[in-house]
C-alpha cells in the first residue's frame, strides 16, 4: 500500500511540431539544482523530456563526470554509481559518453579534477568544464610523449592498449593492472604524479618487465607500455632508478579545464541548434527518433542536463539529434553537446531512477555526467505523514547528511508557529537522524505533532568554512488510514461484491475508484456522495467496470479522502482474476 500526495492536473492540447504541452512543477532536489518533466507533442507521437537544472559549477554543486566502479574499463549502472557515491556527494545527473560494449571503455575523454583518466576522441566533440565554471565544447586530440632521458618518443594512448610498435600509459584509473599483450615490455613507476595535462609527469622506475603477462598497477604509480620495436626501445632506454618523464597534452591546447567528458556531437553553438557537426556519427546514429540525452549551459551559467525518452510508442517515440538541439535551445542553452543515446539514456537521484529507459531496464553504462552537492543534504521526507497507526507513513524518517566535518543546527516548524530547535551539533561525515515529535498533541515550547505543514530546516557550516542550508517540508494529516481490500479477487461471470474498507479521523468527502495496470480508471464513483463523519467505512464493488464488464489484472484500488487539513489518498493493490463460468 502506498500514500500518496496530491497533484495537479494539466490539460493537453494539439500544438505545433515539438511545442511543449505538459510540464510538471519544478521539484527542488537540493538548493539550486530541480528536476522537471516535460511533456510534448509530435506528428510522430508524445516525447517525454526529463530535465536537471543546476547552478553554474563551483562551490557546493559541481558538474563532474563518474566513471563505473572507479576504473575506465567495466560498467556500473547509474543509480549504482550515485549510491556508491552517497558518502561524499549528493548526486543527480545523467549517463556519459559512448562506450565499447565488450570493454566498458569510453570512446572519449574522461578529466575529474584536473586529472585525465582517458584521452579525447579527436573526431567528435568533448565536454569540458573551466575553473570558472563555464562549459566548453570543442573538438580536440590527444599527443603525448614518454622520455628515459635519450629524447622524447611518441605516447600513442592513455589507459588503453597501444597498437603494435607503440607504447601506451596505464594509469590506477584503469583498473588493478594491464591487460595482458604479447611481446611487450613494461616500466613500472611509482610514486606517479596526477594525470595532469600540459604538466611534465616524471617518476622513478621501480621495476622492468617483459613477457606478455598482465602487469599490476600500483596505487599511485603507473605501467609504462611498449610493443614489439617499441619495447626494444624501452628496454633500451629506460633503468630502475632513474625517472621517466611523460607528458600528456591536448591538440590544440585546452587550457583552465578541470573536468570533462566525451560524447558529441556539438548540437548547440552560441546559442543555436547546431544541424551537421562535422564528427564521427552516421546518418543512423543521428537522424532517427531514439532516447536521447545531452547537457548544456544557460547564458546565465546555469547548467541543464536532459534525458529525453524513446522508443516506447503511446508514451514517448523520441528526438532526432537535431530535435534535441532544438529541445536544448528552447531550455535556453547557448551552447550544449549530446551524449551516448539509446538505451544508456537514464536520469536519477541520489540513487533512484527518474527516467524510463527504453531497454525497461536499466543499462550498464561506462560514464556519468553528474551534478555533485557537499553542503548539509536531506532527503526528501513523503509528503504526506500520518500518524494513525496504519502502517503508511506514520512517522517520517527525517535524517540529513554531511561529506565533510560540519557543525549542523536542526530546527523544526510545526503548524501554528510551533517550533523545536536542535542544538548544534559538531558532525563527522555521516548520516544523522532528527527526532521527530511523538503522537500527541503541541506543548507549550515544543512543536508537537499537530495535522498541518512542517518543514525541517538545517543549517551547516563545514570546516572549509563553506555554509550551506536546506529546507524539506511535509504535511502531517491523518484524516485517511487503514484502506483494506483484498489480495486477491475471482469476479464470477454475473460479478461479485468485492469489500473495500477505510477509517477516517474527521470528517471528509471521500472517493473510491479502480484503475487498470496503466493508471487508467475503469470504475469510479464508489464512495457514497456527501461528507461521511469520522469512523470505520465500506463499500462494494461487484468486479465489472463502468461499461458493464469483468475486468482481470493487476488492480489498484485508490481512496481520496478531502478534509478541513487537505487532501490525502491511498492506494492497494489487488489481483484480479475472471472465474470461469458453472457448467450448464
Amino acid at each position: 500500500m502506498r500514500r500518496l500526495a496530491a497533484t495537479l492536473a494539466v490539460s493537453l492540447a494539439a500544438v505545433a511540431l515539438l511545442a511543449p504541452v505538459g510540464r510538471a512543477a519544478p521539484r527542488e532536489l537540493w538548493p539550486g539544482v530541480t528536476y522537471e518533466t516535460d511533456v510534448q507533442f509530435t506528428p510522430h507521437g508524445p516525447v517525454a523530456i526529463n530535465v536537471l537544472r543546476g547552478p553554474r559549477p563551483g562551490g557546493l554543486t559541481t558538474l563532474e563526470p563518474v566513471v563505473s566502479n572507479d576504473t575506465i574499463v567495466g560498467r556500473e549502472t547509474l543509480t549504482s554509481m550515485q549510491r556508491r557515491l552517497q558518502s561524499t556527494a549528493a548526486t543527480a545527473g545523467i549517463n556519459g559518453d559512448f562506450f565499447a560494449l565488450a570493454t566498458g571503455r569510453p570512446s572519449g575523454m574522461v578529466m575529474r579534477e584536473g586529472q585525465l583518466l582517458a584521452p579525447p576522441n579527436g573526431s567528435r566533440a568533448s565536454a569540458g568544464i573551466t575553473t570558472d565554471g563555464t562549459l566548453d565544447v570543442r573538438r580536440v586530440a590527444f599527443s603525448g610523449s614518454w622520455d628515459a632521458g635519450a629524447g622524447p618518443h611518441v605516447l600513442s594512448v592513455l589507459n588503453a592498449a597501444p597498437k603494435v610498435g607503440r607504447v601506451g600509459l596505464f594509469t590506477h584509473a584503469y583498473g588493478a593492472a594491464t591487460p595482458p599483450i604479447a611481446g611487450s615490455a613494461a616500466a613500472i613507476l611509482f610514486p606517479f604524479p596526477d594525470a595532469t595535462p600540459s604538466v611534465g609527469l616524471s617518476a622513478p622506475v621501480v621495476e622492468l618487465r617483459s613477457g606478455s603477462s598482465p602487469v599490476a598497477i600500483p596505487p599511485g604509480g603507473a605501467v609504462l607500455l611498449a610493443r614489439n620495436a617499441a619495447a626494444s626501445i624501452l628496454r633500451r632506454e629506460a633503468q630502475v632508478g632513474a625517472p621517466i618523464t611523460v607528458g600528456l597534452s591536448f591538440k590544440p591546447d585546452w587550457p583552465g579545464i578541470v573536468a570533462a567528458v566525451g560524447g558529441g556531437p556539438q548540437i548547440v553553438r552560441e546559442g543555436a541548434p547546431v544541424f551537421r557537426a562535422g564528427e564521427a556519427f552516421t546518418t543512423k546514429q543521428l537522424g532517427q527518433r531514439a532516447p536521447r540525452s545531452a547537457v548544456g549551459q544557460l547564458a546565465d551559467g546555469r547548467i541543464v542536463l536532459v534525458a529525453a525518452d524513446g522508443r516506447q510508442p503511446g508514451y514517448s517515440v523520441g528526438l532526432t539529434n537535431f530535435e534535441l538541439a532544438q529541445a536544448l535551445v528552447r531550455l535556453g542553452a547557448v551552447t550544449g553537446m549530446a551524449l551516448d543515446s539509446g538505451g544508456s539514456t537514464t536520469m536519477a537521484f541520489d540513487g533512484t531512477l527518474l527516467n524510463r529507459p527504453s531497454d525497461g531496464s536499466e543499462r550498464r553504462i561506462s560514464t556519468a555526467l553528474m551534478l555533485e552537492y557537499q553542503g548539509v543534504f536531506a532527503s526528501e521526507p513523503p509528503p504526506l505523514v500520518s500518524p494513525n497507526g496504519d502502517g503508511v507513513d506514520d512517522t517520517p524518517d527525517l535524517r540529513y547528511r554531511v561529506y565533510r566535518p560540519s557543525t549542523v543546527t536542526a530546527t523544526l516548524h510545526g503548524p501554528g508557529g510551533a517550533t523545536t530547535t536542535f542544538p548544534p551539533a559538531e558532525q563527522q561525515p555521516g548520516s544523522y537522524p532528527v527526532p521527530f515529535p511523538s503522537a500527541g498533541p503541541a506543548s507549550a515550547g515544543a512543536a508537537g505533532t499537530a495535522v498541518g505543514e512542517w518543514s525541517l530546516e538545517l543549517s551547516a557550516t563545514d570546516d572549509l568554512g563553506r555554509a550551506s542550508t536546506i529546507t524539506r517540508t511535509f504535511v502531517v494529516d491523518d484524516t485517511l488510514g487503514f484502506v483494506r481490500a483484498p489480495k486477491r479477487w475471482a469476479v464470477p461471470p454475473g460479478g461479485r461484491d468485492m469489500t473495500i474498507t477505510w477509517k477516517l479521523a474527521r470528517p471528509a468527502r471521500v472517493g473510491v475508484a479502480i484503475l487498470d495496470e496503466t493508471g487508467r480508471v475503469v470504475r469510479g464513483g464508489l464512495a457514497p456522495n456527501g461528507t461521511l463523519d469520522a469512523g470505520d467505512h465500506e463499500v462494494e464493488w461487484d468486479g465489472l467496470t463502468k461499461s458493464g464488464n469483468r475486468i482481470a489484472g493487476e488492480l489498484t484500488v485508490r481512496v481520496i479522502a478531502i478534509s478541513t487539513v487537505g487532501r490525502s489518498e491511498l492506494r492497494d493493490t489487488v489481483a484480479v482474476t475472471k472465474a470461469a463460468a458453472p457448467r450448464r
